[in-house]
């Protein structure tokens, strides 16, 4: 038995062809995002029963400074690195160590003495103690080792996987452990301040490369050239994918954003998780394949189709189980945030099924379509989301996120994404819509039964999430059956990669 488990690991570690090193990789990558993902939502459900919905707001309020001060400062060194075709960027890793240590200081002196004034914008003064220990964060990561790039350059992502889930592992620890003693706020605070200190230390065991704070002008300035668009579309980035948290914790309170943000949390796993997964394998893969535009072309049908096949049944099933979920798993006091979880599905599912063109687009070396596109989606939400949060809460905000990137964002996605690889725009869409039927019937069956049978919410979710998957896969299978839809050559070339 040992001995097939270590022949199994070592087949898994990454190598051989660029399709079967990123087969392999992806093992890995989705083995460290469900651990991740696990731990992270095992430790918020336990802790949803210990703290308040406010507790989680005021940490919302912190994360959102943190990430707003992080993102306005990312000048995309990392990205630089990974599309780099050179293997070894060792030359440029001691500069690259040198502005990310410069970088944390800065934030953490920023959030230090600012802490009061964001508070207080925010109307909670308890939040700013709160900003002052998180400042610790970046300073952490600055000094992390910046040889982990490498895990993503050379597709060695069983090395990621050690090092990310055991940051996930300590903070699930720490935060369930602090809150057990003492059920406040510091629990989430301690958790993730610990979580990054155990990164920063298995950064040098996991890779023997020993940085020194040497600073070179020339290499600086050719990692920010490349970096200036990623700079850009993180800021414009920050605006639409937390500045709705921003608006509604300054807008209604901190306990409108606990409910906003964890309904999010959970509605967004298709996007945050299988396309996250997805995006950051095929970075690397398509940076390898950014000279043939044909293979490019078809890895990006193939991703899109794998893509739509697993995310489509995720989106749908959590909206159809989280009338049961919530007060089954969570408790009666988050009720609120039901309707906008079932909404924020909608976007997770959109999020999920473009987000792998932004790889496709920096790997032909257009970073600036993700700035520019974010930047339009931007101000589409601005017009939108301070009447319909006023007149309709949080659920109203939820509209709106999902409303603009149903239109214009998505058909200008699309169409992009298919000119650049000299395809079109219908041959994307095309891949969407099997999963949609598959889903569709899924959810609009169980939703009918479940409302004809008065059952507790506990039963209801237990009988739902089986259900539903068995009956997505049985008509995914008449729909290849019939149609010939192509996902079963895509699922025998994973299994041919892992060979």
């Amino acid at each position: 038995m040992k001995d097939r488990l270590l022949e199994l690991l070592k087949r898994l570690v990454p190598g051989g062809s660029v399709v079967q090193r990123t087969v392999k990789s992806g093992v890995w990558v989705s083995a460290t995002k469900i651990s991740l993902r696990a731990s992270q939502l095992l430790m918020l459900v336990i802790l949803a029963r210990l703290l308040a919905p406010r507790d989680f707001g005021l940490m919302g309020i912190a994360l959102l400074t943190l990430s707003a001060t992080r993102r306005f400062t990312d000048i995309g060194i990392n990205a630089a690195l990974i599309q780099d075709k050179k293997d070894n960027v060792d030359e440029y890793l001691n500069t690259t160590w040198s502005l990310e240590i410069g970088r944390g200081l800065l934030l953490f002196a920023f959030l230090f003495v600012s802490a009061p004034t964001i508070a207080s914008v925010f109307g909670e003064p308890d939040a700013a103690p709160i900003l002052r220990v998180l400042g610790l964060i970046p300073v952490l990561y600055g000094l992390r080792n910046p040889a982990v790039v490498y895990f993503q350059k050379d597709l060695t992502f069983h090395k990621d996987f050690v090092y990310q889930s055991s940051g996930g592992l300590v903070q699930f620890v720490v935060g369930v452990g602090y809150a057990l003693y003492s059920p406040t706020v510091w629990a989430l605070v301690f958790a993730s301040v610990a979580k990054t200190a155990t990164l920063f230390v298995l950064s040098y065991a996991l890779h023997g490369y020993r940085p020194w704070p040497t600073f070179e002008v020339a290499i600086a300035k050719k990692l920010i050239h490349y970096g200036k668009w990623i700079t850009a579309s993180s800021l414009v980035g920050f605006l639409y994918s937390e500045g709705d948290d921003a608006f509604v914790g300054w807008f209604l309170s901190a306990t409108s954003l606990g409910f906003y943000q964890y309904a999010y949390q959970l509605a967004d796993t298709p996007a945050s998780e299988v396309s996250g997964v997805i995006s950051k394998i095929t970075f690397p893969a398509y940076s390898k394949l950014q000279s043939d535009l044909g293979e490019l072309r078809s890895a990006l049908l193939q991703t899109t189709r794998l893509t739509a096949f697993v995310t489509f049944p995720i989106a749908f099933g959590i909206a159809l189980v989280a009338p049961s979920f919530v007060p089954a798993v969570l408790g009666e006091e988050w009720r609120p945030m039901i309707r906008t979880m079932q909404i924020l599905t909608m976007y997770g599912l959109l999020h999920s099924i473009t987000r792998n063109f932004g790889a496709v687009w920096k790997a032909l070396g257009r970073p600036d379509y993700v700035a520019k596109l974010g930047f339009l989606r931007v101000c589409c939400i601005a017009i939108l989301i301070w009447p319909a949060t006023a007149r309709w809460g949080i659920e109203g905000t939820a509209l709106v996120v999902v409303g603009v990137y149903l239109f214009p964002m998505l058909p200008i996605d699309v169409y992009l994404a298919a000119d650049i690889v000299e395809g079109r725009s219908a041959q994307l869409y095309a891949e969407y819509l099997y999963p949609f039927i598959a889903a569709s019937v899924m959810f609009v069956t169980l939703r009918s039964a479940a409302n004809a049978v008065d059952v507790s919410p506990l039963v209801e979710f237990a009988v739902l999430v089986p259900s539903g998957a068995i009956i997505y896969f049985a008509v995914a299978y008449l729909l290849e059956w019939q149609f010939d839809w192509g996902i079963k050559q895509n699922l025998r070339t994973i299994s041919d990669g892992l060979r």
